[in-house]
């Protein structure tokens, strides 16, 4: 993460959202995190930290926080929600089907070609998500 940008905790204080010491180890927990945790491997990881952590303050937080704009909340075709700083750089994602590993990439190609097709619709435009789903070729 660009160290320019504000900590999930400093957004949230700018959010005017209060910080309990419970919220505060979530928080720190997923500005920590190089994946796409779900709430129960942020539970597992908060509590490591500290054990008077509760799922439910866990589900609570996240809720909150993806309300807030702090989080986005993202969704694989798993059945699980996993989550990620709002604020990270710009990103997609290609995920394996067979491990369920997210891989994050970035490719200029692509990201002129979305450019160059939405022109030609006649739209500028202001964001997207890409997500490819695919499995390892098989190694010869």
């Amino acid at each position: 993460m660009d160290r320019t940008t504000p900590t999930i905790i400093q957004r949230c204080e700018a959010a005017g959202l209060r910080m309990t010491e419970q919220r505060r180890v979530i928080a720190r927990v997923l500005q920590n995190s190089t994946d796409h945790p779900d709430v129960e491997e942020l539970y597992a990881r908060a509590a490591a930290q500290d054990a008077s952590i509760s799922i439910a303050t866990v589900y609570r937080t996240v809720k909150l926080f993806e309300e807030s704009g702090i989080l986005e909340r993202l969704e694989f075709g798993d059945g699980r929600a996993r989550y990620e700083d709002a604020e990270r750089d710009h990103h997609d994602h290609l995920i394996d089907l067979t491990t369920g590993q997210v891989i994050e990439f970035v490719d200029p190609e692509i990201e002129e070609l979305q450019e160059r097709i939405a022109a030609k619709l006649g739209y500028t435009l202001r964001g997207h998500k890409l997500e490819l789903y695919g499995v390892p070729k098989d190694k010869k």
